[in-house]
């Protein structure tokens, strides 16, 4: 499940409070809430998902898990191992290799690390050791530089630099999100995706700012492998069917 065979549209759901929220440009308190996971997530994989990323909003900021039962139930609803089981990738609040191999057992495809990769590196090459490709890091841009600890501390980091020495500690996918752009229906940043993907041979799953169906496209014209929608999704600004049939045409 770590590499994508072809390039793919991934509805987000990220989690607070046990509901369904969107965040704008990453601060907490600006979210609007859509309702129950479990009933967000079936609609997703009803209209076509292939692979949810999940995201314990809750946990990103507090340093670990809030939403474990809600997230569980997700898990237990959408995923397994059937032929339509669909992939799930989460993130947010995971800091340790023992608690990430947990929740791949549990049943999860991928699991995202953002502020543990970042402070502790090794803990890529120590996941990918029992659970091969399945760790994606989580490189969120502000400014030109990789954020940490919710989006509030910067590292001085290039986010592409940053990918290429994932990659050679056995990530087994990128997650670039340009905060400066998300949940802000304010469109992308295309040279900043672009920059990521030359660095690495990994996937680069880009996210944030995607307003429009032609976001989805200049996406994946970049070299994206897929990208992560929420608040165009929930807000009814495009269908998923509409954006995966636009990038499958080019």
């Amino acid at each position: 499940m770590s590499h994508f065979s072809e390039f793919e549209v991934i509805p987000a759901v990220d989690v607070q409070d046990g509901e369904v929220v969107q965040l704008v440009g990453g601060e907490r308190g600006t979210g609007k809430r859509y309702g129950d996971p479990v009933a967000a997530a079936e609609r997703w994989v009803e209209a076509g998902a292939e692979t949810l990323h999940l995201v314990d909003l809750d946990g990103a900021f507090e340093g670990e898990r809030v939403n474990a039962g809600a997230i569980e139930s997700v898990v237990d609803a959408v995923g397994g191992d059937g032929a339509d089981a669909v992939g799930l990738q989460l993130g947010g609040g995971i800091r340790a290799a023992e608690g990430a191999r947990a929740l791949l057992d549990l049943g999860l495809d991928r699991v995202i690390l953002g502020t543990a990769a970042v402070e502790t590196p090794e803990i890529v090459a120590e996941i990918d050791e029992t659970h091969p490709g399945s760790v994606v890091v989580s490189l969120d841009a502000k400014d030109g530089e990789v954020v940490v600890s919710g989006w509030t501390e910067g590292t001085g980091l290039d986010p592409a630099e940053a990918a290429a020495r994932y990659e050679e500690l056995g990530a087994g996918a990128i997650l670039f999100t340009n905060v400066d752009v998300e949940g802000q229906l304010d469109g992308i940043d295309r040279e900043a995706v672009a920059s990521v993907v030359d660095a690495v041979e990994i996937p680069v799953i880009a996210s944030g700012g995607v307003a429009a169906v032609d976001d989805v496209v200049a996406l994946k014209e970049a070299g994206a492998a897929a990208v992560v929608v929420g608040t165009a999704l929930y807000e009814g600004e495009f269908t998923l069917r509409e954006a995966q049939d636009a990038a499958d045409e080019i």
